[in-house]
């Protein structure tokens, strides 16, 4: 029960996504913003596509970084 625990406690923590690459580099993967600004693995935003607002976090999916819809509404003040 107690490793199960653990992986459920490191499944919560986003981390560095980093991938090597055929040559053994290492290959530091983020995600951009609407104008080109790198995103950090994590960090969430308020994306708007295709007239639709929502609330997206910077994740990977197989080795390619991707916007993740949260499923919230973005904060309008």
């Amino acid at each position: 029960m107690k490793r199960l625990t653990l992986v459920a406690a490191l499944m919560a923590f986003p981390v560095a996504a980093d991938t090597v690459s055929p040559s053994g580099r290492s290959v530091d993967c983020y995600c951009t913003d609407s104008t080109g600004g790198r995103v950090e693995m994590g960090q969430r935003a308020c994306l708007t596509v295709g007239g639709r607002m929502f609330m997206a976090t910077c994740d990977m999916s197989l080795n390619s970084p991707i916007w993740r819809d949260t499923g919230e509404s973005c904060l309008t003040g």
